[in-house]
């Protein structure tokens, strides 16, 4: 490999959510060109990006086109505190004008009513602990409250009438999908589940008379199902034992595109729309990695891609479906490294208590013995995936001779349901077992060197890291967490409210599991902990919040343990720019260098 330099692996344009205008004259999509995600819009073709919103203290999140093209309601928060405000733009140019006015609360977007004149969200604006359907006037800003006494979650509106797709959040794993007349207030029951699955609200075709629904029911894995609005009645499209990721229509009503999750590298599934039937089609083959984002063209056979690889972070492309040709509409990697020079993982299982554990292996070139990062992803109900690992920092440690084992263990997303649930309830269990069975994984290996391995993550991984450094202390050199809770019995506490009825279900409860939660936490086994340790924590962190990684630094540097702390005062759940991203990274390679590497 050449000699590159940290900054290099780590000069990446970050992108968003591409999405043709209804016309497909123009995209647009969220790019942190500036420092800050910011809006972006551009020719169906590609072209000359053009930059419509100029925050410099706000993050753009979620963005939806009006029907007739003129105008985007979109999603921004404040410094990383994920309080996100409703505001309005022309695509003409102008200043966005804010909708919301509640900074204590957080809204999500849903998309525009068929007749353009209203947003739909949900925001927890009148309840701290529900989330209430609404509708706000893009005129007047006059709020339309559709429903309360609950946790909802509302899908893209149908593209003719008023119906909308509500969900009832139940937990991760439990949903309860209805239509809900937004006019008539009449509800009609999607998919009505036998037990808890899953069910998540897909595009509709564009005559409004279904939609497909995202779903698990009488599977372990999530399938494609399409429903009839008229009756609720639904069967399915795409049965395989892979998850579905996401599916798009297009406006013309004629292609369905599906992205699966195959072993954790996305491919996708194309078909024709003809009278009901769904025919198949070719499909382009993507090389190892990830679809982060897709819109299909409204009338061409072309698609906008954002794909990310292990050796490459997401570029924005325009494929063409019928002849697979690829047109690279926006570069990401700025910093001049040549993927030729980058490593592929290989999909990797090791055994642990009860069953093999997958997992994505990243070695340098050469015999080693290497040392190693086991990173533990966050979630804990999400997916270690074949990308340019935390942004670079995989690829930039392979540079300097040190590997990354990144499993998914139980709890993990992507193979099947019953996985998924092995977490609930069970924080510091069954999965520290799994990160033992690992780090014995790698001990075995004649590649890795056994005295120096390091264990990191972010968020659950930084709840993962803490217990590996406490309890399993005799393996590591070396931890970092990153905004990871410390203490289960504060973490229960002091989630969002709306948070709260499923965290219950998800971890414990303080009063009732008490006990349970005290001794699965890492700080009542802080007296263990033998390894040097790097914290870093986000001041507006309104996840797990910055008394988590207080309390933990503090019992740590009682006992005049080695331990650095580094509060990012903009940051959140992570860093809220740019430059965030790389000082977080910066710190984190620099302190396993340090602890990993001789002299």
């Amino acid at each position: 490999m050449r000699d590159y330099r940290f900054e290099q692996f780590v000069a990446v344009r970050q992108l968003a959510n591409p999405t043709y205008a209804p016309t497909g004259e123009r995209f647009a999509y969220v790019a942190n060109t500036t420092g800050l995600p910011n809006l972006w819009v551009q020719s169906g073709h590609g072209g000359f990006p053009r930059q419509l919103t100029s925050f410099v203290d706000r993050r753009v999140g979620d963005f939806a086109w009006s029907p007739d093209g003129a105008r985007i309601a979109f999603l921004a928060d404040r410094d990383g505190d994920e309080q996100w405000q409703l505001y309005l733009i022309d695509v003409g140019g102008g200043w966005p004008r804010r909708l919301t006015d509640a900074p204590e609360a957080q809204f999500d977007l849903a998309g525009w009513t068929a007749d353009g004149r209203s947003v739909v969200l949900t925001g927890n604006d009148r309840d701290p602990s529900e989330m209430d359907p609404q509708l706000i006037d893009a005129a007047t800003g006059e709020v339309t409250r559709l429903l309360t006494g609950g946790l909802y979650g509302v899908g893209r509106p149908s593209p003719v009438g008023n119906l909308l797709p509500v969900v009832e959040l139940i937990s991760n794993t439990s949903h309860r999908l209805f239509l809900l007349d937004a006019e008539s207030g009449e509800r009609t029951e999607v998919a009505p589940t036998e037990g808890e699955a899953k069910a998540v609200p897909g595009p509709w075709l564009p005559d409004g008379s279904g939609l497909y629904v995202i779903t698990d029911q009488g599977r372990d894995f999530t399938g494609l199902a399409f429903a009839d609005a008229a009756t609720g009645g639904w069967s399915y499209v795409v049965e395989e034992d892979h998850d579905v990721d996401g599916a798009t229509v297009s406006r013309d009503g004629r292609t369905l595109l599906v992205v699966m999750n195959v072993d954790g590298r996305s491919v996708l599934r194309r078909f024709a729309l003809e009278g009901g039937a769904h025919r198949p089609l070719p499909a382009p083959e993507l090389p190892l990695g990830v679809v982060s984002g897709l819109s299909l063209h409204p009338s061409e056979p072309a698609a906008l891609l954002l794909h990310t690889t292990p050796r490459e972070a997401s570029n924005l492309t325009r494929i063409d479906l019928d002849g697979g040709d690829v047109r690279v509409l926006e570069q990401s990697m700025l910093g001049g490294v040549d993927p030729a020079d980058l490593i592929d993982p290989e999909l990797v299982r090791y055994p642990s208590f009860d069953r093999d554990i997958p997992g994505w292996l990243y070695r340098p070139a050469g015999e080693g013995p290497f040392p190693v990062v086991l990173s533990i992803h966050g979630g804990p109900e999400s997916q270690e995936r074949p990308t340019y690992g935390y942004v670079g920092l995989y690829q930039y440690l392979l540079s300097k001779g040190i590997a990354v084992l990144a499993p998914n263990i139980r709890g993990s997303t992507g193979y099947g349901t019953a996985y998924q649930r092995l977490i609930y309830r069970d924080w510091g269990g069954a999965e520290l077992q799994d990160i033992r069975a690992a780090a014995e994984y790698l001990r075995s290996q004649p590649w890795a060197d056994a005295g120096r391995l390091a264990v990191f993550g972010g968020s659950f991984g930084g709840f993962a890291t803490l217990s590996a450094l406490t309890r399993l202390p005799e393996y590591w050199a070396a931890g970092v967490d990153l905004v990871g809770p410390s203490n289960l019995i504060t973490f229960v506490g002091s989630v969002p409210p709306f948070w709260r009825s499923m965290t219950k279900r998800w971890v414990g409860d303080a009063e009732e599991d008490r006990e349970m939660l005290i001794s699965r936490s890492p700080i009542t086994y802080v007296d263990q902990l033998r390894a040097p340790l790097l914290v870093i924590q986000g001041a507006n962190d309104p996840r797990v919040v910055k008394a988590e990684s207080d309390q933990m630094v503090e019992r740590l540097r009682e006992r005049g343990l080695e331990v650095e702390y580094h509060v990012d005062e903009d940051g959140g759940h992570g860093p809220a720019d740019r430059d965030g991203w790389v000082d977080w990274m910066r710190r984190t390679a620099d302190f396993l260098e340090r602890h990993l590497l001789p002299g």
